[in-house]
């Protein structure tokens, strides 16, 4: 597993799923780390919020990962730096921006000065030898998204990370086709790529021509506006910031995300003329034609600002006629989330507008268009579809053999591809996971105490309290306490007939722990004659005197 005289391809999480990524290439006995993010956890995992990549594979290697570098600013790209980064040992390179960032996030966790971060100017480069790594400027939803241009002993590899081609961008200046064709005349011999938006058969569209749409969306509102978005989209914030002015609207902003985007950016040279912002006390006070609130939640994360002001927990407040547009793309998986708040936001008169009503939204991913106008640029001999689902990289292999590259390799998450000398092969396969942070402990997400809560959330909890005496022997009532159990109207009954069941199983002249399991499977066949559900069964001994 240590690269000989080779370039190898390995994806420890963003291949076979969106979020989460983690790529390595291999060269010459070191391995170099192109971003370390995460992803949000979905029902599947209760209680948790946030899922890590499983590093076990380069976390055995240490002494042979020589840096990670960090593509741009998004959750799943950066977000697992503050819990992971740290066992690494390795120094983190970034563009002003991105850095900022992560600056912000390693302070938050305590960890400044441990993780070492070093700057990169923008379009300035590192070498990590075997690797010389070049940052290239494309256009994304996020300030100082970048392309990495890494030159081997084995032939370049042109990393694009996330992007867009945008003629007309808010910040940041457009991706050249000169500077593109520069990169592609040097002879690329692998290009991985996004294949996010490859189903899409339109050009994701500048992020130039979202102003119209939203300022006319505003204008057109009677009440107080609220407008929903990606807090991390400065781009998008920008332009929000212009719709107020032009709309004679005073702007609030309302979520601890928005705030520290906004912080960043202008730290680092971005939304100077944002304007500025008013209290929450005194935007309720002012007239509501006059009010334009951008809030987090937009995904329908129940303890965002949007969700606690459609339920009345916030100190802003929404009434009927008032309008709720959301300034995003609704990602798969959230519709459910979505549209309680939506139905919540219904039921307070609110009117609401999406990107299927107005112009409100462009994405920051490549659709099909795009794709092949970046085929055309960079003619590499390999392409590796990556920041997708399986149906996604398929669909964007298939593109780009259909569009003349000679070989596109599908992979996923944990293939070892060595990517030359010779034509692309797949050499084996390495083990890859998932963790959970799990309030302040990271857990594995297949280990006993997920499964066991999951478990907790189908089929309920019975714990039952077994008294004994010295010998053995019962020593008065079994105790049952159910939890999550469906008996309801017959609680009384059902409690008395499991109690009645584990009596009957105990026998105290066996060993201890048998005496329990029988007691637990007699309670949970009772459970399952009663209810159908086979409820997890905690058995207590209490000693009695």
């Amino acid at each position: 597993m240590t690269p000989g005289d080779e370039l190898l391809f390995l994806a420890l999480g963003g291949s076979g799923e969106i979020g989460m990524n983690v790529n390595l290439y291999g060269c010459r006995g070191k391995w170099l780390m192109v971003d370390l993010g995460l992803t949000f956890a979905d029902p599947y995992y209760p209680g948790v919020d946030l899922i890590l990549p499983d590093l076990e594979f380069i976390e055995e290697r240490g002494e042979e990962l020589v840096g990670i570098v960090l593509t741009h600013g998004h959750e799943d790209h950066i977000g697992a730096i503050p819990y992971l980064a740290d066992e690494l040992k390795v120094p983190l390179y970034a563009t002003p921006f991105t850095a900022g960032l992560i600056r912000d996030k390693l302070e938050q966790e305590g960890l400044t000065g441990q993780v070492k971060l070093k700057e990169v100017a923008r379009d300035g480069g590192i070498t990590l030898d075997p690797f010389d790594i070049r940052f290239v400027a494309l256009s994304h939803s996020i300030p100082e998204g970048n392309g990495l241009l890494i030159d081997t002993p084995h032939g370049k590899i042109f990393h694009t990370g996330d992007w867009k081609i945008d003629e007309k961008p808010v910040l940041g200046t457009p991706t050249g086709d000169e500077a593109m064709k520069a990169i592609g005349d040097m002879g690329v011999r692998a290009l991985v790529c996004d294949s996010t938006n490859v189903f899409d058969e339109k050009p994701s569209g500048s992020e130039s021509g979202v102003h119209e749409g939203l300022l006319r969306a505003v204008k057109e509102a009677k009440g107080r506006v609220l407008v929903t978005t990606f807090a991390s989209n400065a781009a998008r914030l920008e332009t929000l910031g212009k719709v107020a002015q032009e709309a004679g609207r005073e702007l609030v902003v309302a979520g601890r995300s928005l705030d520290r985007i906004i912080r960043i950016s202008q730290e680092t040279g971005y939304l100077k003329d944002f304007p500025q912002t008013v209290r929450f006390e005194e935007a309720m006070k002012l007239p509501r034609r006059n009010v334009m609130i951008i809030a987090t939640g937009g995904q329908g994360e129940p303890r965002a600002a949007l969700a606690r002001i459609a339920s009345g927990q916030h100190q802003l407040s929404l009434t009927e006629g008032d309008t709720v547009i959301f300034s995003s793309k609704m990602i798969p998986g959230n519709e459910l989330a979505i549209g309680r708040i939506m139905n919540g936001l219904s039921d307070l008169g609110v009117h609401t507008v999406t990107e299927k009503q107005m112009h409100v939204h462009v994405s920051g991913h490549p659709g099909r268009p795009e794709l092949r106008q970046m085929y055309d640029w960079i003619r590499p001999d390999i392409l590796i579809p990556v920041h997708g689902e399986n149906r996604h990289m398929r669909e964007h292999a298939w593109l780009g053999l259909d569009h003349g590259i000679p070989h596109a390799v599908f992979q996923t998450n944990g293939d070892i591809i060595r990517l030359a000398p010779g034509d692309p092969e797949k050499l084996g396969e390495v083990r890859t996971g998932r963790l959970v942070l799990d309030g302040d402990v990271i857990l594995p997400a297949d280990g006993s105490t997920i499964n066991q809560r999951r478990k907790l959330g189908h089929n309920g909890m019975l714990a039952v309290a077994v008294p004994i005496d010295d010998q053995g022997n019962l020593a008065g009532d079994v105790a049952i306490s159910p939890l999550g159990v469906p008996v309801e109207a017959d609680h009384d009954d059902f409690v008395a007939d499991c109690a009645d069941a584990a009596a009957k199983a105990w026998d105290g002249g066996i060993d201890e722990e048998k005496a329990r399991e029988k007691v637990r499977l007699a309670v949970r066949r009772c459970a399952n004659l009663w209810t159908g559900k086979k409820p997890i069964v905690e058995v207590m001994l209490v000693p009695c005197n």
